[in-house]
């Protein structure tokens, strides 16, 4: 899936940061999808899981009614899926098997078969989404809130 082919997943990307990289050919030197220069992966385990080929390396973020196949590093994908989690109810939940249930929607099954995939900057680490670009959207949209949130959280106790 090449991502600038989903003008809604490209704002939104634009917004997080996303860049957008071929899992198994990255590289420190990574451009943002409006081409901007983004920081490098600092993370070498995420990097390392990025760049690995096999679904060995494959979570499953469940998050209400998601379920999402993630990669990165343990540190990374904890920390995205906290920050998923200022945005739901329930809690997100990571799993290293695929669940029960397996992955509903038909389009995201498919999607870990994909080379291309956008990847989230996430502190100095990064998480790829593999994903439709719907639920790509979504996650997407629910981590910038997500960022969103623990901001204002922080800054009233700032405050006090």
């Amino acid at each position: 899936m090449n991502c600038t082919q989903c003008p809604e997943l490209t704002r939104l990307a634009g917004r997080v940061g996303d860049i957008s990289v071929r899992m198994n050919t990255i590289d420190r030197t990574q451009q943002s999808l409006d081409g901007v220069q983004t920081p490098a992966i600092q993370c070498d385990a995420c990097e390392s899981a990025l760049t690995s080929q096999g679904d060995h390396n494959i979570t499953v973020l469940l998050l209400e009614q998601l379920t999402v196949p993630v990669v990165g590093c343990d540190d990374h994908l904890e920390r995205f899926s906290a920050v998923c989690g200022y945005t739901t109810d329930e809690t997100a939940t990571l799993v290293d098997h695929r669940p029960a249930g397996g992955i509903r929607c038909p389009s995201c099954q498919l999607s870990v078969y994909t080379a291309e995939q956008p990847v989230v900057p996430v502190q100095d680490g990064a998480v790829a989404i593999l994903a439709c670009p719907e639920h790509q959207a979504e996650l997407v949209t629910r981590f910038q809130t997500g960022l969103d949130t623990q901001s204002q959280l922080t800054a009233s106790l700032d405050m006090s």
